[in-house]
Order: structure tokens, then C-alpha cells, then sequence
């Protein structure tokens, strides 16, 4: 494992980020961010994010999908249909690089945070506004969930394509994917204020974002608009591509090379295979590739996993076991590089984390636990330079709320 020193300093030490999204496409995003250093200030209504109740958890609010989402942010709890927590928010605005959001625009722009307004009291703001489609188009203003931008950008589609059946992938994939967007166009509006010291506003919509994505590989024959074909990857497509069953198990094997291909064939004692004008070259393969992936599951079944492990290391041929989901952590690679992260909350309760998975030499962001609702209130209004009396008038109100104090379980077993 390569050893990287740790700095004093991440990558965005210094870049303060109100976030104002909840559920996964935003908070997403910030994570990312906040992985890198950010500050990330998570704004959430007195409710708080609907993600804190979602799945099991060991502390109230603090429920599985919000603690794969919000780790190293600080949250404060303002309830924004207030005019004195919008007042507080709007001094917060004063002091941020960035400002991202997940409302529809009239809804921001009722609350008098539209980004004109935010951006003119704060011309080096970024606005971030994470939308469901862009605005302007046929769909604007419309609700936008996971399932709703699998089906419209495609992905339903190819499950159809290779199966049978229209399905949405057994992952949020929409949200995560529009996640990354959102977290590197932030970076590059950064990156661009750097050098001429004026924010921006940005828009990521998770339609066109997606629909981006799936369009990398499967627009495919459209992109000749002299003689358009067929949009789909063949390959991708292919029923028969999936990992392959062995006669005691599954194993994910991929030949893609001419030579990998011919060696393997050779090594089956398949020659016929291996001289197939069919499977010559790349571009022969793609086009017979269902019965490509058929002839070497019919091979593959005959032998048992170990069996063809170690055949594809002796050819250097890619191939790897199944990991179920439950099998991760003892992932003997995961393990080496420190991939989980064992952690204890204030009260007491015991987490285990995916880290960051990328690895900077001069950067090192340690995990945090996500944080309790309203966690960091006092200490967010007090840095933006609230007094006490205008902090305590907040929380009279219900405008601004604080987390009560942890509960502490002395008896609680270490997990």
C-alpha cells in the first residue's frame, strides 16, 4: 500500500459550503466535498432530512441511508418559512464559496433565495442548483426521484434490452451518478473562481445528467449522422453477458484482447474457436457477440471456480469471484488498503464506514460521524457572527433548533 504522509491541510481547507439538499443527490455531492475538507454546513428543517429515519439505526435520526450520506458535515437546523431564519442564513451566505440546493427555483426564489439575489450579495458565491431537469426545457419544474430518471434516461431500457423485462437498477444509480456530477462541477466553478475571483451559478439536472451517462457507450450508432444506425452497445446488451457459472459457482471472466481470446481458446483446447474468423478481432466480436459469450459459458460450466482463477492468472486473463455485498469487508484488498473505518459516536454507539476511496499525497480528511440534528447549530450562528441575543431569539422561536445533548450508555458493547 502506497503511504502517503498526512497534511495538515485538505485539498478544500477553507471552503465553506451551505447545503441545502437532503435525501442522496445532494447530500451525495457534499460528502464528496466534504471528504476533500470542505466545511459542509447541512441545513436541514426542524423535521430534518427524511433519509435520518431511513433503514435500521442505533440513535434516533441517525438511520443507516443518512449515515452513508452525510459523514464529516456539521449540521444546523433553521426553519427557512421564518423571516428571521432566512435573515440568518442570508449573513451565513456572507461567509460561503458555495451554496447548493435541491428546491425548485420558484420555491428558492419565494424564500428571497433565488440566485441573482445570493449571488449579488456574494458575487465569489457558487450557486448550485441540483435540479430534476433544466430549466427552461418541457419537464421543468418537475419532480425528479432515482426511479423516475432511471426510466426517462434509459436504464430501464437496457435491463428490457438484455432481459426481458424493464427494470430499474437495484441501485440508486441516477442519484449517485448526478451526485459525481454535481460534486466536480462545484469543484470546477471553484477552480474557475480561483483564477478570476467571480462565483457563478450552475445548474445540474439529473435528467440531462443521466441521460449523458447512459449515452456514452449506447448512443453507438446515431453518432454517425451521415448513416445513422442503431442506438445500444451490443456488447452491454448481450443476455449473455453476465458472470459465468462454473460447476461449482459463479466467476466474473473477461477475455477482451485478440490475444486473451485466442489464448484462452487454445488453453480449452479449442482451436476451432480460436480460428474463427467470428472472433478474429474486436470488431468481428462485437458483432457475433451473444454467441461469443454463449460458446464460453458452455466452456466455463464444465470446470469449477478455482479452476478457471487460476487458468486466467497464468494467461493474464482479467477474471475474479462474486463478492456478495456481506462479503466486502473481509475483501482481502479492502482490508489491505483500510477501505473501513470503525468509529464511536458521543453516545457511544459504534459505526463501521466506507472511507473516501480516493487517496491524496499532500490531504488526509479523516471520517467523521455523520452529525445529529442541529448538532452544530450555536456554533455555526455564533462563526457567522450572530450575538447571543439574536441566537437565542432564533431558538425561541422555532426558527433555529439545537440537538439535545447525547445520551451516554456506559454498558453499550463495542460492534
Amino acid at each position: 500500500m502506497t503511504s502517503f504522509p498526512h497534511s495538515s491541510a485538505s485539498a478544500l481547507d477553507g471552503v465553506r459550503i451551505l447545503d441545502l439538499t437532503s435525501v442522496v443527490f445532494g447530500p451525495y455531492a457534499s460528502q464528496i466535498l466534504a471528504d476533500y475538507g470542505a466545511d459542509v454546513i447541512k441545513i436541514e428543517s426542524p423535521d430534518g432530512d427524511s433519509t435520518r429515519r431511513t433503514g435500521p439505526s442505533q440513535e434516533p435520526g441517525m438511520a443507516a441511508i443518512f449515515l452513508g450520506l452525510n459523514r464529516n458535515k456539521r449540521s444546523i437546523v433553521l426553519d427557512l418559512k421564518q423571516a428571521a431564519a432566512r435573515q440568518a442564513l442570508l449573513t451565513m451566505v456572507d461567509q460561503a464559496d458555495v451554496l447548493m440546493h435541491s428546491m425548485r427555483p420558484a420555491k428558492m426564489a419565494a424564500l428571497g433565495l433565488d440566485p441573482d439575489t445570493l449571488c449579488a450579495r456574494n458575487p465569489r458565491l457558487v450557486y448550485a442548483g441540483l435540479y430534476g431537469f433544466g430549466a427552461g426545457g418541457a419537464y421543468d419544474g418537475r419532480p425528479a426521484y432515482d426511479d423516475i430518471i432511471q426510466g426517462l434516461s434509459g436504464v430501464a431500457d437496457l435491463v428490457d434490452r438484455q432481459t426481458g423485462t424493464p427494470r430499474y437498477l437495484p441501485t440508486v444509480a441516477a442519484d449517485k451518478t448526478c451526485g459525481l456530477i454535481a460534486a466536480h462541477a462545484i469543484l470546477a466553478a471553484l477552480f474557475q473562481r480561483a483564477r478570476t475571483g467571480r462565483g457563478q451559478q450552475l445548474e445540474v439536472p439529473m435528467f440531462e445528467s443521466m441521460a449523458s451517462y447512459v449515452l456514452v457507450e449506447h448512443y453507438y450508432g446515431r453518432h454517425l449522422a451521415d448513416e445513422p444506425g442503431e442506438a445500444g452497445y451490443p456488447r452491454a446488451l448481450t443476455s449473455w453477458r453476465r458472470p459465468c457459472q462454473t460447476a461449482d459457482g459463479h466467476v466474473c471472466l473477461m477475455p477482451y484482447t485478440d490475444t486473451h481470446w485466442r489464448n484462452f481458446f487454445l488453453a480449452v483446447d479449442r482451436p476451432d474457436l480460436a480460428d474463427d474468423p467470428r472472433f478474429a478481432d474486436i470488431s468481428a466480436r462485437t458483432a457475433h457477440i451473444g454467441t461469443l459469450y454463449e460458446s464460453l459459458a458452455e466452456i466455463v460450466i464444465r470446470q469449477g471456480t478455482a479452476y478457471w482463477l487460476a487458468l486466467c492468472e497464468r494467461l493474464e486473463i482479467p477474471a475474479a469471484p462474486i463478492n456478495r455485498l456481506q462479503d466486502l469487508e473481509a475483501d482481502p484488498h479492502l482490508r489491505s488498503v483500510d477501505f473501513f473505518t470503525a468509529l464511536e459516536s458521543a453516545s457511544g454507539s459504534h459505526y463501521r464506514f466506507p472511507r473516501n476511496p480516493v487517496r491524496l499525497q499532500h490531504s488526509h480528511v479523516p471520517a467523521a460521524i455523520p452529525p445529529r440534528l442541529g448538532e452544530h447549530t450555536l456554533d455555526v450562528l455564533r462563526q457567522a457572527g450572530l450575538d447571543e441575543a439574536r441566537i437565542a431569539a432564533l431558538l425561541n422561536t422555532g426558527a433555529a433548533r439545537v440537538a439535545p445533548s447525547p445520551h451516554i450508555d456506559n454498558h453499550k458493547d463495542p460492534a
